[in-house]
C-alpha cells in the first residue's frame, strides 16, 4: 500500500481532517491538478454525513456563530457530524479552503465572495445568514463626520489588508471616492486598540464586535451600515459542483436547517443562546475572557441577531437571499472597478434549500428556547429587545 493510499484510508476512515489529508499529499509531492482529481472523484468531497465550515475570521472564539453552538446543543443537527474551523486569517480562505475541498462551507463577506467569483472559482451562496448590512465604521468620540464623503483624504484602520474588499463598495454606495481613502493595516486582534490609540481616523467594524469593543473600553461613536446601507452581508457559500449533485441535497438541507433552528432558538431566547455559547468548551475560557461581564455578551448577540433576522416581514425564512440588494452590490462592485465581469444575483446566490431548512416544527423550537433552563448569572440580566 503507497503512502497516498495510507492518506486517503485515513481521511475516509476519519482519522484525519481533510485539510491535514491536504498539508500531507502535498508534502508527498502531490500536483495540484492531481488533488483537484480526487476532489472530483468524491474522496475529498462532503462525506455522507459530515460538513465542515470555515470561518473567516481566523478564529472560533467569538458570539458569532451562537446559532451553530446552539443548534448542536440543542440536537438540531441531527446525526449529522459537523465541524467549524477558525481556517487561516486572512478572509479569502474562507472561500479557498472550499473550493479545494478542505472545508464545505465558507461564510465570506460580499467583497470576498465577488472577488472569487471574478477569479473564476466555482462557489455558490445558499444560505444569506445576515439579512442585513453589518459593518459599521468607529469614530473616536466627538470625531463622527456628518457624511462619509468626509472620509475622503482620511485614513481608515483594519485588520486586515483584504478588508478593502469590504469597505471600498459601503464607501463608494454613499458616494464617496475610495481612491481618496487610505488605509492602515493592523492586527486581526487588535485593530480597535490601534484605532483606539489615535491611529487613523476611522475603523472597520460591524455588529456584535461593537459590545465586545465596548466590553474592552473601546468606546467609539458608530456609522451603522444597517441604518444606512443596502447592500448584503456575509452568507454561506458552498462548492458549485455540490450544488448541482442532487446525492448532497438533504445532507446540506438538514445541515442548513440546524443553523436556521439555532436561530429561531436565538431569536426567542438570546440569553440562553448566549449562555449555551459561552460553556461550550472549546470557545469558554476565551470568551470569558472577552465577555467578563455576561450582560455585555448578550448585547453582543443581541446586535447580530437583529441582522440576522432582518425585515422578517420580507424574508422568506432563515437565510433567504434578497437578490434586488445582491444585484445592487454586484453592479457597485463592477462599477468601481473591483471586478471586471458582469454578475446576476440569479447566477451565484440560491433559495434553493431554504424552504427545506425552515422546514421545521418553529412552535417546538420556541417552546425550547422558553422552557431553557438559565443560571442564575444570565437570569438575573434583562432580556434584550422585544423579541415576542
Amino acid at each position: 500500500m503507497s503512502r497516498l493510499d495510507d492518506l486517503i484510508d485515513d481521511l475516509t476512515s476519519s482519522h484525519i481532517s481533510r485539510r491535514q489529508f491536504m498539508q500531507r499529499a502535498a508534502a508527498l509531492g502531490l500536483s495540484l491538478s492531481a488533488l483537484s482529481m480526487l476532489d472530483s472523484a468524491h474522496i475529498l468531497a462532503a462525506d455522507g454525513n459530515k460538513v465542515v465550515w470555515v470561518s473567516p475570521r481566523g478564529r472560533l472564539t467569538v458570539l458569532d456563530d451562537y446559532a451553530y453552538w446552539t443548534g448542536k446543543h440543542m440536537g438540531y443537527f441531527g446525526d449529522l457530524d459537523t465541524v467549524m474551523e477558525g481556517g487561516p486569517a486572512a478572509a479569502t480562505a474562507t472561500v479557498t479552503l472550499v473550493a479545494s475541498g478542505q472545508a464545505d462551507v465558507g461564510f465570506p463577506s460580499p467583497g470576498v465572495f465577488s472577488g472569487s467569483l471574478e477569479q473564476g472559482i466555482p462557489v455558490i451562496s445558499v444560505f444569506d445568514e445576515v439579512a442585513e448590512e453589518t459593518f459599521d465604521f468607529a469614530f473616536r468620540k466627538g470625531e463622527m463626520p456628518s457624511s462619509l464623503k468626509e472620509l475622503e483624504g482620511k485614513t481608515i484602520v483594519l485588520g486586515d489588508a483584504g478588508w478593502e474588499l469590504i469597505t471600498n463598495p459601503l464607501l463608494a454606495q454613499f458616494g464617496v471616492d475610495y481612491k481618496k481613502v487610505k488605509y492602515a493595516v493592523a492586527s486581526v486582534t487588535a485593530w480597535g486598540q490601534v484605532f483606539a490609540q489615535g491611529r487613523g481616523d476611522a475603523a472597520l467594524s460591524w455588529e456584535g464586535l461593537r459590545a465586545q469593543w465596548g466590553a474592552a473600553g473601546l468606546n467609539f461613536d458608530y456609522w451603522l451600515g444597517k441604518e444606512h446601507s443596502k447592500f448584503p452581508a456575509n452568507s454561506f457559500v458552498i462548492r458549485k459542483k455540490d450544488f448541482e449533485d442532487p446525492s448532497k441535497t438533504d445532507l446540506y438541507t438538514r445541515y442548513l436547517r440546524g443553523w436556521a433552528m439555532g436561530l429561531e432558538f436565538g431569536y426567542h431566547n438570546p440569553r440562553a443562546a448566549t449562555q449555551i455559547t459561552m460553556n461550550t468548551p472549546e470557545l469558554s475560557t476565551a470568551l470569558k475572557q472577552a465577555f467578563p461581564d455576561v450582560k455585555v455578551a448578550v448585547e453582543s448577540m443581541w446586535e447580530q441577531n437583529l441582522i440576522f433576522r432582518g425585515d422578517w416581514a420580507k424574508r422568506q425564512g432563515w437565510g433567504w437571499h434578497d437578490l434586488s440588494s445582491w444585484d445592487l452590490y454586484f453592479k457597485t462592485v463592477k462599477e468601481i472597478g473591483q471586478i471586471t465581469k458582469d454578475i446576476t444575483a440569479e447566477e451565484v446566490v440560491s433559495n434553493k434549500f431554504i424552504p427545506g431548512a425552515n422546514n421545521f416544527d418553529h412552535n417546538k423550537v420556541a417552546a425550547d428556547a422558553k422552557n431553557f433552563k438559565l443560571s442564575p448569572e444570565f437570569e438575573a440580566v434583562p432580556e434584550p429587545g422585544n423579541n415576542a
